[in-house]
């Protein structure tokens, strides 16, 4: 494989873009820093297909990044290989308002051929090639100009290993037949709205104990109004206020500015600045969480409470059991969320009922949930017995 040197000019990037969009496929990564900012600062962009790599300085002067944009977000003849590619996804999708399409991320395929649930990079250059990577510019500040030949063939061999190892799982994929399983997947992880960073819904992400409408509407409207002065200043989040000091005042709101620094997380300016104002403004005019934007444990459904708790545990010893059984990662075929849904009764707009998932596991949950499937134990083995045909046992593996 031929490796170029690091493009820094306008017109060696257009040739590259231009071969690659002659190639089936290509390898992509990026490395970046979002310590000190609200967006990530894209510093290094890692290109390859199976006949050449290169890397790309974005902060070079002048550089014209255009025809890898368009390469990548717009060429849909080429196929975009990732690995763990959410982040790399943010990033273009912030450049461009569109996301690279179409795309497979070997992360998400490990999962299917029973390599684990998140696998790291350098397990899967292992598990693939039987290579132990070199670690040591992992901490790299990428943001440093110049780069010196060990970081930029560091960065490089992130997307000459994964141009191999790509086809590799393909054909795995094919042999096993369970190349399609992963199609919802991949377009759920292209879909560009999991990358529209809307701070309505930014209070999601944090983890708060109390389901009461009032705590999550000041949540909702105390997290969209945190990341919206993150977004103008260009900073973290938490640089503006951790997320359980944000849990904390919408479970034990103060009563007015000057209690402000008795929060923990809190420093005493927060009495007399303009953002402690600003945020007193937010708690006092913030209203209950409508019930239909309630997260669903906050809501009655058929068979919740204690019962569906236990059912839901239930579910989740069959997953283990079948995910075993066929030597696929459980969270591939089913997400706690949905599983909880199945188990308080839900059963529309349930993916684990539909396509391969039914065929796997679905069918046996709804078995399970419906009384149609039960466990017992059997000279010391777990085993599934259809409950309405006596004669059909199913046996766990031993």
């Amino acid at each position: 494989m031929q490796i170029h040197p690091l493009i820094t000019d306008s017109k060696r990037l257009a040739e590259l873009c231009a071969r690659l969009a002659q190639s089936p496929f290509i390898a992509v990564d990026t490395e970046f820093m979002r310590e000190n900012t609200y967006y990530p600062d894209l510093c290094l962009v890692q290109l390859a297909d199976a006949n050449e790599a290169a890397a790309i300085d974005p902060k070079a002067e002048g550089l014209d990044l255009a025809p890898m944009l368009e390469l990548l977000c717009e060429n849909e003849d080429v196929l975009k290989v990732f690995h763990a590619g959410g982040q790399d996804i943010e990033i273009f999708f912030n450049l461009t308002s569109k996301t690279p399409y179409p795309m497979f991320d070997t992360q998400i395929a490990a999962m299917a051929l029973g390599q684990g649930e998140q696998v790291g990079y350098s397990n899967l250059v292992d598990l693939w090639m039987g290579i132990q990577l070199d670690k040591g510019a992992r901490f790299t500040d990428w943001s440093r100009r110049p780069l010196d030949k060990r970081q930029i063939d560091y960065a490089i061999a992130d997307v000459t290993h994964l141009s191999v190892i790509f086809p590799m799982m393909l054909e795995k994929l094919k042999s096993t037949g369970r190349g399609a399983w992963l199609n919802d997947e991949m377009e759920r992880i292209s879909d560009a709205a999991n990358y529209r960073n809307d701070p309505e819904n930014a209070w999601a992400r944090i983890k708060v104990q109390s389901r009461k409408p009032e705590v999550l509407g000041r949540l909702q409207a105390m997290a969209a109004w945190r990341e919206k002065e993150a977004q103008r200043k260009n900073i973290p989040r938490g640089r503006i206020m951790k997320d359980e000091t944000l849990a904390d005042i919408a479970a034990h709101p103060p009563k007015s500015q000057a209690d402000l620094p008795k929060v923990r997380g809190l420093s005493p300016a927060w009495r007399d600045n303009d953002i402690g104002a600003r945020l007193i403004g937010v708690i006092e005019a913030s209203q209950p969480m409508a019930r239909e934007n309630l997260p669903d444990r906050a809501r009655s459904s058929p068979g919740g409470g204690k019962d569906g708790s236990l059912v839901a545990d239930l579910l989740k010893l069959l997953l283990k059991i079948r995910s075993r059984e066929i030597n696929v990662a459980p969270r591939l075929i089913v997400r706690t969320e949905e599983l909880e849904r199945l188990a308080a009764g839900e059963r529309e707009d349930l993916e684990v009922l539909t396509g391969w998932r039914f065929d796997q596991f679905g069918r046996d949950a709804l078995d399970l949930v419906e009384g149609r499937l039960a466990f017992a134990v059997v000279n010391g083995k777990l085993k599934m017995t259809l409950t309405h045909e006596e004669d059909m046992v199913r046996e766990t593996p031993a």
